[in-house]
C-alpha cells in the first residue's frame, strides 16, 4: 500500500464483528487506531469491576492517508470486509478533523459508565449551545449541550459517523463558546 505524508483520521465500518482482528492487523502495520469502548460496572465476588467492550461493535478509527484507506478496503475485502465512511459531497473517505477526533477520544476514553452512543442522523445535534467543559473528567471537551431524559448532557459528535452523550454535567463546569 502506498503512503503519502498527509495522514488524517478516518472512520471504518467493519463487518461480521471483526473490529479487533482489523485493529490487530493495522497495529502490525504500525497504523494508529482507536476503538471507542463502553465501560460497564459489575460486581464480581463482592468487588466492583469495570468491564470494557467496543461501544459500537463495527466502528474503528484509523489515522492514515486517503490512499491507504482506499487500498485497505480492496485489500481486506475477502479477509475482513470493511468500508470507510464517505463524505457525501466529495465522494471520498470522510476526513475527521484532528480537534474533533481528540475531543471524541477524550470523552469516550474517560471511563464514564453513563455514556450513551447516539445515531448522528438525529436532528438533535443541529441546535443548542456550543460549550467547553471546564472541570471534571471531561475537562477540555467541546461539544453541544442538549437535554436528554431531563438532564443536561454534552454531545460530542463526529459528523456522519457517531455521537456520544455524557452523563449530567453541572452548569458551573460549562463555558459557552
Amino acid at each position: 500500500m502506498s503512503r503519502s505524508s498527509t495522514k488524517h483520521w478516518y472512520a471504518l465500518k467493519v463487518f461480521y464483528n471483526r473490529v479487533a482482528n482489523v485493529e490487530d492487523w493495522l497495529r502490525q502495520q504500525e497504523v494508529q487506531t482507536y476503538i471507542p469502548m463502553r465501560y460497564e460496572e459489575t460486581i464480581v465476588d463482592g468487588k466492583r469491576k469495570i468491564r470494557t467492550e467496543p461501544a459500537v461493535s463495527s466502528l474503528l478509527f484509523l489515522r492514515e492517508t486517503e490512499r491507504f484507506v482506499l487500498d485497505l478496503q480492496t485489500q481486506m475485502k475477502a479477509r475482513y470486509p470493511l468500508m470507510a465512511y464517505f463524505n457525501r459531497e466529495t465522494k471520498k473517505p470522510g476526513i475527521i478533523p484532528e480537534q474533533e477526533m481528540n475531543t471524541f477520544m477524550l470523552v469516550t476514553s474517560a471511563g464514564d459508565t453513563a455514556l450513551e452512543y447516539l445515531d448522528t442522523d438525529e436532528p438533535l445535534f443541529r441546535s443548542g449551545d456550543r460549550v467547553r467543559v471546564t472541570g471534571g473528567i471531561f475537562e477540555g471537551a467541546e461539544g453541544y449541550i442538549k437535554r436528554i431524559k431531563g438532564n443536561r448532557r454534552l454531545i460530542v459528535s463526529i459528523e456522519g459517523v457517531i455521537a456520544v452523550a455524557t452523563a449530567y454535567i453541572p452548569g458551573h463546569l460549562l463555558e459557552k463558546l
